[in-house]
């Protein structure tokens, strides 16, 4: 797939604010500082759509850009944010299950894992959530050029390895760096054969 539109809709805290219609909706989502607002600029190939930060936990809202006139890429906010208060924590995570939970829409979810860090304890059990409640989801593993060929296979075995004590079939995953642009076309290829799928439903 080529994106040759991308543009930003709305952003907002309220599940029943989003973009009306039936387009097709797949959101990106991760721990603070993931990286998620950079592999949405490299998927896209537009450099300021997503704000990037050094700082943790920018993205509050959700954010809808519509790509190509047919389809939502949706920018959720990050979990995990040990500077938030918890009262901004409470708030961030209803705004993420709301949509999550209730948004029709929403075709496919991608979670971001940072490639040079062992399993993260709040990254399983999040997808352990997704599991439970039906939620079809992918993995990226992200900032896999900072790691030398035989360190990040050995860190992603590790990390699928742990993901098989929870889970009989494991979801589908993708490498990504958005230095080098890996994983883009294996990215928007996946969500092409959806989109097909659907339409001929």
């Amino acid at each position: 797939m080529e994106i040759t539109n991308a543009e930003f809709v709305i952003s907002n805290t309220d599940v029943k604010k989003c973009p009306a219609g039936t387009f097709p909706e797949y959101a990106f989502i991760g721990r603070s500082n993931v990286g998620k607002s950079s592999l949405i600029n490299m998927l896209t190939s537009r450099k300021g759509l997503a704000m990037t930060s050094s700082t943790p936990g920018k993205t509050m809202l959700i954010n809808h850009f519509l790509i190509n006139n047919s389809w939502y890429l949706v920018d959720l906010p990050g979990y995990g944010y040990a500077k938030r208060g918890q009262k901004g924590k409470e708030q961030i995570q209803k705004v993420i299950e709301d949509y999550i939970l209730e948004r029709e829409q929403m075709t496919n979810l991608f979670v971001l894992i940072d490639s040079r860090l062992e399993p993260q304890k709040i990254d399983l059990e999040f997808m352990e959530w997704l599991g439970e409640n039906g939620i079809p989801f992918s993995i990226v593993f992200t900032k896999t050029d900072k790691l030398k060929g035989g360190r990040l296979k050995m860190n992603i075995n590790t990390y699928l390895q742990d993901l098989r004590k929870q889970w009989e079939e494991l979801p589908p995953y993708f490498i990504s760096s958005s230095e080098n642009r890996t994983g883009r076309t294996e990215i928007l290829d996946y969500i092409e054969t959806i989109n097909k799928e659907i339409n001929t439903k």
